[in-house]
């Protein structure tokens, strides 16, 4: 007997677009994935396109929905206003929202956000992946969420406590891309075949006093004058860049010693790296089933509320 759904769960980010169809247990039923992320759409497009997707899976015409996600910035399907930090990761669902044109149930979770002592930030998606660590017992934890701009999260009673968006990947993109660096650094330069580089960069931004913008054009000047010497300069910037990252938030992982890694794939693999360099244990965590959780625990709290009322 095939069992019915109880929900779609949709990440609904700036580039891509992910639905599953659950039931209450969160065994999937069927996915869909599209390249119709929010910067490619106008607010009118997201009910169109996503009746297209619940049609496409064969979804009942009056199944719930829970969105997370950039559907719910300011240039999206509707804002969700930010939850303020510290910010209880249980209850997000609470300030949920509801977009228009559409006949079904959907809701779209809010994002967070960080005012406090002038540390200004904001998250959508992570935290509902936050969420999802929580769902498997992880209330008191660091997390780090990999990418071009990179997240370190703080999670505390169950609580974001504090986080922190960091680009680095941008910057890496930028400087070996714009800046005089782009004379040494390949495109398709590949930091993990060299880890022994990226590990002794990852060193030397962790070393007491440590300046990044004093030592990154001796990755030119390394090609200029040690012709013969293996060099990598794709690893050496990529170990001095994740390495200042890490180093920013050290007093962090040492307290916790285990820093939680959601993501996959080689950038995440470099952090593991850095991290053991650092003296902390990283734990890998699967980012996609992580962000079903977090939207399956609102989806039940919305859905079980509403048909009770």
């Amino acid at each position: 007997m095939t069992a019915s759904p109880f929900a779609a769960l949709v990440d609904w980010g700036t580039s891509n677009l992910r639905i599953w169809l659950v039931d209450s247990q969160g065994a999937v039923l069927g996915e869909r994935q599209s390249p119709e992320g929010m910067g490619g759409l106008d607010k009118a497009a997201y009910p169109a396109v996503l009746e297209g997707h619940l049609s496409a899976l064969g979804a009942p015409s009056d199944l719930p929905v829970v969105v997370a996600g950039m559907a719910g910035a300011r240039t999206g399907w509707r804002e969700a206003p930010y939850v303020e930090t510290p910010a209880p990761l249980v209850g997000l669902f609470q300030h949920a929202v509801q977009p228009e044109g559409v006949s079904r149930p959907v809701y779209i979770l809010p994002g967070v956000c960080q005012r406090e002592g002038g540390a200004y930030d904001v998250m959508r998606g992570e935290e509902t992946q936050l969420a999802g660590a929580l769902e498997q017992g992880l209330d008191n934890a660091l997390f780090c969420l990999p990418g071009t701009h990179s997240k370190w999260a703080l999670v505390e009673d169950g609580q974001a406590r504090r986080f922190s968006t960091v680009m680095t990947g941008e910057l890496f993109n930028l400087i070996s891309r714009q800046s005089i660096l782009r004379l040494s650094v390949p495109e398709d330069g590949d930091a993990e075949a060299d880890p022994e580089i990226f590990d002794a960069a990852v060193a030397q931004a962790l070393e007491p006093g440590f300046a990044l913008t004093s030592v990154l054009f001796s990755i030119r000047a390394e090609g200029l004058l040690a012709p013969d010497a293996k060099i990598n300069p794709a690893a050496r910037l990529s170990g001095l860049l994740i390495g200042a990252e890490i180093a920013a938030i050290r007093d962090d992982l040492q307290r916790h010693g285990k820093a939680y890694l959601i993501g996959t794939g080689k950038l995440t693999r470099l952090y593991a790296r850095a991290i053991t360099k650092a003296g902390g244990e990283p734990v890998m965590l699967d980012g996609g089933l992580l962000v079903r959780r977090g939207l399956l625990a609102s989806a039940l709290s919305l859905f079980d509320h509403e048909f009770k009322d």
